[in-house]
């Protein structure tokens, strides 16, 4: 007997499975350079930028550190992680799922913003890594727009 609480709802629209297998895709992709940099974080060495200069003095900077010397693509890691269980769950139905998963970009992308200003701004310094990681958040923020518009659309044609 499955318990309808975790049982999938629906089978997602095409359109809807490929925004939440693209989300997952592109959530792999931060996570490896999260992961990249928490590894070197946590192993002390230092960053090379090979397109642009500056990633040494961010990633050292005291904005790329959590209290108790967490280093924030830690945090990135594990919201990167999110990401992919909610959008790997959305894809195969599990409707619950996709509210949180747009609620995390959404906050990843607010964090994102906040981070750019910082290496725009305070540091005057960009680090490619990071670059790369508000890159594939800006990407999950419109693939799931985008969705959200197509599903609209859809409902407003289902509806004439």
């Amino acid at each position: 007997m499955k318990n309808r609480e975790t049982a999938p709802e629906r089978v997602e629209s095409k359109g809807s499975l490929t925004a939440f297998v693209i989300a997952a895709a592109l959530s792999l992709v931060g996570l490896a350079d999260a992961l990249y940099l928490t590894v070197q974080h946590v192993a002390g060495r230092s960053v090379r930028c090979t397109v642009i200069t500056g990633c040494d003095e961010v990633l050292a900077s005291p904005y790329a550190v959590l209290p108790g010397g967490v280093p924030l693509a830690a945090l990135g890691a594990l919201a990167y992680f999110a990401v992919f269980s909610l959008a790997t769950l959305a894809a195969f139905g599990y409707g619950w799922a996709r509210a949180p998963l747009a609620v995390l970009v959404a906050l990843m992308l607010a964090t994102t913003l906040g981070l750019l200003y910082l290496q725009a701004f305070i540091l005057e310094k960009f680090c490619e890594f990071c670059l790369l990681s508000a890159a594939v958040t800006l990407s999950l923020a419109v693939v799931l727009i985008a969705k959200r518009r197509l599903r609209g659309r859809a409902a407003v044609v289902d509806a004439a």
